[in-house]
């Protein structure tokens, strides 16, 4: 069955084929969920299950009507991804040639609106509306969508259209217009239409953009401004509603339960755990938050959770039940911006979270040799993939774009005592919690593997040696878009120990990172010119041109500095323009894994967000009858 973007939108007439149940109507099914008769085959054993899902919590608008024909109108045509301003100028031939009394504005006219949020606006999306309301457009054509942040963005420019009474139409590569529909469902949009671009922008020639452009696409867009929006089209993609968050919506089987909820998209492939109310009830025992409580409304899918849709996913999970405190906390992760951002990218950013404090330990999140592979860390790595899914609303082909996937999500604790034992805090101090404080930080990375192992115990070499590290760990491979990225560094003891005789705080240690991770401009320019991430650079300018243009870019911080010591041999001169690749307060430095190996690895990958986990005033209550000592034994000094 293909997967789609998420629940509500999964058709009921795909589930009532699925169940072949003569009894399901189309008005059985609210939000994509369908009531499914109870059923008692061989005797087998019947779970009645709720929803682990929240519910879509964003008011459709009313679409405009479509325009009659284009002639006299003025098109806006928007964006400027993946070699837009090759295509767009082929749209803005093919509009003038049929309608030659249609006007044409293009990027520098009118700007583009950026990711659109229905909770708070940007000032670019307000300005962008008011241009669009000044300049008196009639309809926009954005685009070009072929990554999933890309996606994201041009579907702004669109959406704020839309809002506004602008028709609009979005250009995306084939695998892409699936979730066109979804960035626009997830913000009020019930149809944000999408024209298909047939093949991948950025590896086309310049004839093959324009011939397609003029021959595939501009007749599906010529359609789509023209013809009216349908009521099957917005039954299609925006079907919606809500039910209580604590209603039995399926009784049957435990395989038949594993069957419904991969229907559903409920899960991750994986057998779950059923989700019965007794359990999630028992599960919200060891907690603060109440089966109402309502933990937040989370992008992309725009779901409202309650305390009880956090506990169906960690029953779900097969996550033991005192982790739930873990559990709320990372859902609240989910609503900072800073970290979700990534997450739907082709580049494929993992989420993964690491703990700090006394209940890292008493719970027994492992730091040590072989951490994320350990049961328990694994455990608490599948609530994050479920959360992903069933509260975030994030689906593989259809909102979460990576081109080779994803690695599984992994957890892991910092070894705390390790740090204080070389004069070093951990991170969550550093961040203004107190030493036994519980918390969760969540970030993302770009790869797996590749660690380090530097066989001398000279402070500054092991700091060189990890400044090169740095500057071959680049976001979006070669490092072809920032400058300057998000990092996590994993240090081992003994190395934190050896570095600590220099470096007497992480934050001295960054600073000398900060100093000697500096990249060759000209391998900054090779990447960025030849690996570009949207558009091809070399239809724009040479690559010496280009070079000429990073430098001059106060955001690439260029110097003339002395040759790095692992590039002596290979570079003539004793100094080269080089660039910065870190910026103060973006490496978290963890002192983790084995204490019994010299090995540091270098985790490139988006930003972070910490919270607190709270928990219940009788914890070492609850936990004593499952074996856990009091937490108090687990406070350092």
């Amino acid at each position: 069955m293909k997967k789609m973007i998420f629940f509500i939108l999964i058709s009921s007439f795909v589930i009532l084929s699925f169940f072949a149940s003569p009894q399901l109507q189309i008005e059985d099914c609210i939000d994509g969920v369908c009531l499914i008769p109870k059923k008692n085959e061989n005797e087998k054993e019947i779970f009645a299950i709720s929803s682990p899902i929240g519910y879509h919590n964003v008011k459709f608008i009313k679409q405009a009507p479509r325009l009659s024909t284009l002639n006299g109108k003025t098109i806006a045509l928007v964006g400027g991804s993946f070699n837009a301003f090759i295509t767009h100028e082929e749209l803005k031939k093919c509009i003038l040639s049929n309608y030659p009394t249609a006007k044409v504005l293009m990027f520098e006219d009118i700007g583009d609106a950026g990711p659109f949020s229905v909770t708070s606006q940007s000032k670019k999306t307000i300005s962008f509306q008011k241009a669009l309301k000044d300049n008196k457009v009639d309809a926009i054509i954005s685009g070009n969508c072929a990554c999933g942040l890309c996606t994201v963005k041009e579907c702004g420019s669109s959406i704020a259209a839309e809002y506004i009474g602008i028709p609009s139409v979005t250009i995306g590569s084939p695998t892409f217009i699936q979730q066109i529909y979804s960035t626009g469902v997830n913000r009020g949009v019930p149809v944000l239409r999408a024209a298909e671009y047939p093949g991948a922008f950025a590896s086309d020639s310049k004839e093959d953009l324009i011939k397609k452009t003029r021959e595939k696409v501009w007749p599906q867009v010529e359609e789509l401004l023209k013809k009216q929006i349908s009521k099957e089209e917005i039954i299609k993609y925006a079907h919606s509603g809500e039910r209580p968050f604590d209603e039995i919506i399926f009784y049957g089987t435990f395989e038949e339960i594993q069957d419904f909820c991969e229907a559903n998209n409920w899960t991750d492939g994986l057998p779950i755990i059923p989700p019965t109310d007794q359990t999630i009830r028992e599960y919200l025992k060891y907690c603060v938050e109440k089966a109402d409580t309502v933990i937040g409304t989370f992008a992309p899918a725009y779901r409202k959770s309650y305390g009880y849709t956090v506990a169906a996913n960690a029953v779900m999970s097969g996550i033991p039940k005192e982790f739930m405190p873990i559990c709320m906390a990372f859902v609240r992760c989910l609503g900072d911006g800073e970290f979700r951002r990534t997450l739907s990218s082709t580049h494929g950013w993992t989420p993964y979270a690491w703990l700090n404090g006394p209940l890292a330990r008493q719970l027994g999140i492992d730091c040590g040799q072989g951490m994320i592979s350990e049961d328990v860390n694994k455990k608490l790595g599948r609530f994050i993939e479920l959360a992903m899914l069933n509260i975030g609303g994030y689906y593989i082909k259809d909102n979460r774009m990576g081109t080779f996937g994803y690695l599984t999500p992994w957890t892991f604790a910092e070894d705390e005592q390790a740090c204080l034992n070389n004069g070093w805090i951990p991170y969550h101090v550093e961040h203004g919690f107190k030493l036994n404080s519980n918390t969760i930080t969540a970030g993302s990375a770009l790869a797996w593997g590749n660690n380090v192992s530097p066989s001398t115990d000279n402070a500054e070499m092991i700091m060189k040696t990890l400044a090169f590290d740095i500057t071959e760990k680049q976001q979006n491979g070669l490092g072809n878009t920032k400058p300057q990225v998000y990092r996590t560094i994993f240090i081992t003891e003994p190395i934190a120990n050896n570095l600590s005789k220099q470096y007497k705080s992480k934050s001295d240690l960054e600073d000398a990172l900060i100093e000697n991770a500096r990249r060759p401009l000209w391998m900054r320019t090779f990447a960025y010119y030849w690996a570009n991430t949207g558009s091809s650079q070399d239809k724009k300018r040479s690559i010496e041109q280009e070079y000429m243009y990073l430098k001059k870019n106060k955001d690439e911080k260029v110097e003339k500095t002395e040759t790095p010591d692992w590039l002596k041999g290979f570079v003539n001169d004793d100094k080269i323009e080089t660039i910065a690749t870190m910026l103060k307060g973006q490496t978290p430095i963890l002192v983790t894994g084995d204490s019994s190996r010299n090995k540091f690895q270098v985790m490139p990958g988006g930003g972070y967000v910490t919270f607190e986990i709270k928990l219940p005033k009788n914890w070492n209550e609850l936990v004593k009858p499952l074996g856990y000592e009091p937490i108090e034994n687990f406070f350092l000094k």
